[in-house]
């Protein structure tokens, strides 16, 4: 079983990295997107969703989506899910001029 807090310790792992012009528009998308975490997780996969602010060396923020699963076929579903999550997340986001 993967839970949120086994994230790091699971067989599997995952790091996905979206990128964002503005802090605002990161924030935004993190936050519509984080209320996901632990709701669509299962026994065999769990994500985190964190916003990591710019270093100096880019204006862009990222918003990171750790996933740990306890298998490949988990991690691929996970993968898929969280992807879409973003992509939904960002065009609400477009379309709602934010």
């Amino acid at each position: 079983m993967v839970d949120e807090s086994g994230i790091d310790d699971a067989p599997h792992r995952l790091s996905l990295r979206f990128e964002y012009d503005t802090a605002r528009r990161a924030r935004i998308v993190e936050r519509s997107v984080r209320a996901e975490a632990g709701e669509v997780d299962d026994p065999r996969s769990a994500a985190r969703v964190d916003r990591v602010p710019s270093d100096g060396s880019s204006s862009r923020d990222t918003v990171r989506v750790r996933i740990g699963a306890a298998d490949l076929v988990a991690l691929r579903a996970g993968t898929n899910s969280w992807q879409r999550l973003l992509t939904v997340a960002e065009s609400v986001a477009t379309a709602a001029g934010r």
